[in-house]
């Protein structure tokens, strides 16, 4: 049966239009309002949705037709308007950008797009921008267009006087430093590190709330998907997990997979000097950990726990940063190497430009798993590879190197394990 909810995409042209401020800014003032708001993200991203959590209350899932599938993406839109007021989606780059893109994603469950464009340095020039983006593909649901960063009352009358006949504006969204969101190599920096994010969440909501961009949208009727329930093929295994500012990336949806095939879920944090909590299996996942080498480096515990367990012939899984943490050693964009687990032979410099991006697929052993890459840090590793990664948009060309040794399995890949739980169950048996 349906569940109809008010939805809306928002999407831009391009990155940095501050499309996570503006979904923040109206999660957080309708939830002040008393509405149940529920926010997605287009697309692989961990840090935005760090924030939209922040502003929302709720975890904040992708949404991807292939990385995550048709079918995940149904169900889970539709278990959200069963119980919500309100869903957000937060687009990924432009609305048109990438193989499926955000506008296959909007049309494909009939969201209603509305533009965010960043107008801080347009006039006449807004009404082009945003009749391209409603009339390029004659099927996109498109509702209408914010002006983000504008410098005036006067400036913003005067976009929406270019708009084209027909195009709904929702309104002008003052230029305010208050409400921006602070960033690194990788994105966005992380929620629980960003001191005053209460009140830049506070102060975004008060300024679309004076826009008066914070009417509710149309209703969206969505279908529920069809998904088996996953069997409990983890079931009595316990998981030690890292997870503080260093092993930060972990997809909410990853951690309800592995509980409800029976996995009991252990944390702990590298930076606290905590050691390995016993555990059958121990996953890394990604992070920032060329940011707190020394701290890193002085837990010496951990290194002889994870040297014990793998010694035992026990699973390790490990991604991106929690790779490079294995690793011999480290080095950061200043040239500062330090020494790190040393169970894989080989080391890591962080480099200025990015080195690896993209949604590709592992293709394992136990079996595909589909996931995505984003890392700035080159590896040198001296072992032969298991398997390369195959690239979603050309599945003949291939992409990040997997290490395997013994019962730990590496790579720069963060893993969608919805995608094969099956395989992703036998990565974490005993």
């Amino acid at each position: 049966m349906s569940a109809t909810c008010p939805a809306v995409f928002i999407a831009a042209p391009a990155s940095g239009q501050g499309k996570t401020t503006v979904t923040a800014a109206l999660a957080r003032y309708h939830r002040d309002q008393g509405r149940a708001v529920r926010v997605f993200k287009m697309g692989p991203d961990f840090l935005d949705p760090m924030i939209l959590e922040q502003a929302c209350g709720h975890p904040v899932d992708p949404l991807h037709l292939w990385m995550v599938g048709e079918e995940d993406c149904r169900a889970m839109l539709h278990g959200a308007a069963e119980t919500a007021d309100l869903i957000l989606v937060e687009g990924s780059m432009g609305l048109f950008d990438g193989d499926p893109s955000g506008a296959d994603l909007a049309v494909r469950f009939g969201l209603p797009v509305l533009g965010l464009i960043d107008a801080s340095g347009m006039a006449q020039t807004f009404g082009a921008v945003v009749n391209g983006l409603a009339t390029w593909r004659p099927d996109l649901p498109f509702a209408g267009v914010i002006a983000n960063r504008v410098g005036s009352a006067g400036h913003g009358r005067m976009l929406g006087a270019a708009l084209p006949e027909g195009i709904r504006y929702f309104g002008a969204v003052p230029r305010n430093e208050a409400v921006g969101l602070p960033d690194r190599h990788l994105g966005l920096v992380q929620a629980e590190e960003i001191d005053d994010l209460e009140q830049r969440l506070a102060a975004a909501a008060n300024a679309v709330a004076e826009a008066e961009v914070t009417g509710l949208p149309e209703p969206v009727a969505f279908e529920p998907g069809s998904l088996p329930e996953p069997e409990a093929e983890l079931g009595g295994v316990r998981i030690a997990i890292a997870r503080d500012a260093a092993f930060a990336f972990l997809y909410p949806g990853n951690l309800r997979l592995l509980e409800a095939m029976g996995a009991e879920l252990v944390f702990f944090s590298p930076l606290a000097g905590e050691g390995l909590p016993e555990a059958d299996a121990v996953w890394l996942p990604g992070g920032y950990p060329e940011l707190h080498l020394d701290t890193l480096t002085a837990n010496q515990a951990l290194k002889a726990d994870l040297h014990a367990h793998h010694q035992a012939g026990r699973p390790i899984l490990a991604e991106c940063g929690g790779f490079l943490y294995l690793l011999d050693t480290l080095a950061d964009a200043q040239g500062h190497r330090a020494p790190m687990a040393g169970l894989l032979p080989g080391e890591a410099q962080l480099e200025e430009r990015v080195q690896g991006i993209g949604l590709q697929a592992a293709p394992l052993p136990e079996g595909e798993i589909r996931g995505h890459t984003f890392h700035h840090s080159r590896a040198e590793v001296n072992l032969e590879p298991v398997a390369h990664c195959i690239r979603a948009r050309n599945r003949g060309s291939t992409a990040e190197a997997i290490y395997r040794q013994g019962r730990l399995t590496a790579t720069y890949l963060h893993a969608w394990f919805p995608s094969n739980p099956s395989a992703v169950a036998e990565l974490f048996k005993p």
